[in-house]
C-alpha cells in the first residue's frame, strides 16, 4: 500500500504525517496562520514538504473545517480562519505539490482514522461523535464515509433533540450542540455559579451542581446517540473530544446509561472512546487521500504496536 500524506486545517494549528502502512512518520504541528486563505496554503504546502522529505508519497488527504464543496475540494467557509471562504484548497495544493489531492471534513477525517486504525477497527460501520467546544461527527458505512446527497451527511451535532432549546450557531434550536457542547456547558455554567468557568474546570469541581451539569450534558449525548442508532445502526460509536474524554468515566458511563434506556427492544452498538487523540485528523486526512491514489479498499489497516496511539 503507497505512502500518503495527511495534512489537518485547524484553527489554532496545522499538522502534517506521512502514513506508510500501519506507521504515521514525521508527525509536525505549526500555527495556522490568521492572514488569509493565501497565507494558510502557503504554510499547508511547506508543512507537507518538510513532513515528505526523504519519503515517496502518492497523493495527499487534508482535513478541513467546512461546508465543503467534495467534488471541487472548495472550501466553501472555515469557522475560526480568516479568508477562508471560496477557497479551490484541492487544485491550489495539487499546482504547488505536484500530487493529487483530496479533500475531506475534519471531522469525517478524524471518524475514518478511528474506523480503520482506531477505536472501532474491524466493524463495517462506526459512528464519531467529538464532543468539544462543538459537537462534530462522522459515519463510516462498509469503510467509507458518508457524505450524502448534499455532502451535509455526519452533521450530528445539529440533530435537534430539544425543538424548544436554546438557539444554536447554525440558526436552529434545539440542536445537539447547543445543548451538550463544550460552549453550552460553559453558559449554563455561568449561569449557575454566576462566573465564568471552562468546561475543564467543571470536571475538577466537587460541587453537586457541576456534576449535575456535566451529567446532563452526557445525558443529551446518550438521548442523541439512541436516535442515531436507530437511523444508522453502526456496530461501534466512538466519542472524542475534550468534553467527552475531560468528562472521564463518569461521563461515559452516564452517556451509555441514557442511551441504554432508550434502546429497549433495539440492538445496541458498543460506545468506547477514542484512541488516536491529536493525531486522528492528520491519519484520517491520510486515509482519505488513498482514494485518489486509486487504492480504495483500506480493509487490510490495522493498528501495529509502532503506531503512535
Amino acid at each position: 500500500m503507497p505512502a500518503t500524506l495527511g495534512l489537518d486545517l485547524g484553527g489554532t494549528k496545522i499538522a502534517a504525517g506521512v502514513l506508510a502502512g500501519r506507521r504515521l512518520l514525521n508527525f509536525l504541528e505549526r500555527p495556522t496562520p490568521k492572514s488569509g486563505a493565501e497565507a494558510v496554503i502557503r504554510a499547508l504546502a511547506e508543512l507537507a514538504r518538510e513532513a515528505m522529505a526523504g519519503r515517496e508519497v502518492a497523493a495527499v488527504g487534508v482535513g478541513t473545517p467546512g461546508p465543503l464543496d467534495f467534488e471541487r475540494g472548495v472550501v466553501r467557509f472555515a469557522p475560526n480562519i480568516p479568508g477562508m471562504e471560496n477557497v479551490p484548497l484541492k487544485a491550489s495544493l495539487e499546482e504547488l505539490l505536484g500530487l493529487p489531492v483530496a479533500v475531506e471534513n475534519d471531522a469525517n477525517a478524524a471518524a475514518l482514522a478511528e474506523h480503520h486504525l482506531g477505536a472501532a477497527k474491524g466493524a463495517r460501520h462506526s459512528l464519531f461523535l467529538t464532543v468539544s467546544t462543538g459537537i462534530g461527527g462522522g459515519v463510516v458505512v462498509d469503510g467509507r464515509v458518508l457524505h450524502g446527497a448534499f455532502g451535509q451527511g455526519g452533521e450530528v451535532g445539529h440533530l435537534v433533540v430539544d425543538p424548544m432549546g436554546p438557539y444554536c450557531g447554525c440558526g436552529n434550536r434545539g440542536c445537539l450542540e447547543a445543548v451538550a457542547s463544550g460552549r453550552a456547558l460553559e453558559r449554563d455554567a455561568a449561569y449557575v455559579f454566576g462566573r465564568p468557568l471552562r468546561a475543564a474546570e467543571l470536571f475538577e469541581l466537587k460541587d453537586p451542581r457541576a456534576r449535575a451539569l456535566t451529567a446532563a450534558s452526557a445525558e443529551w449525548v446518550g438521548i442523541a446517540l439512541a436516535s442515531l442508532q436507530r437511523v444508522l445502526d453502526p456496530e461501534v460509536i466512538v466519542l472524542g473530544g475534550g468534553v467527552a474524554l475531560g468528562g472521564g468515566r463518569r461521563y461515559l458511563a452516564e452517556v451509555r446509561r441514557a442511551y441504554r434506556e432508550r434502546m429497549k427492544n433495539f440492538q445496541e452498538a458498543r460506545i468506547v472512546r477514542a484512541r488516536l487523540g491529536r493525531r486522528a485528523g492528520v491519519i484520517g486526512a491520510a486515509l482519505a487521500a488513498l482514494e485518489v491514489a486509486g487504492v480504495a479498499d483500506r480493509a487490510g489497516l490495522a493498528v501495529g504496536k509502532d503506531h503512535p496511539a
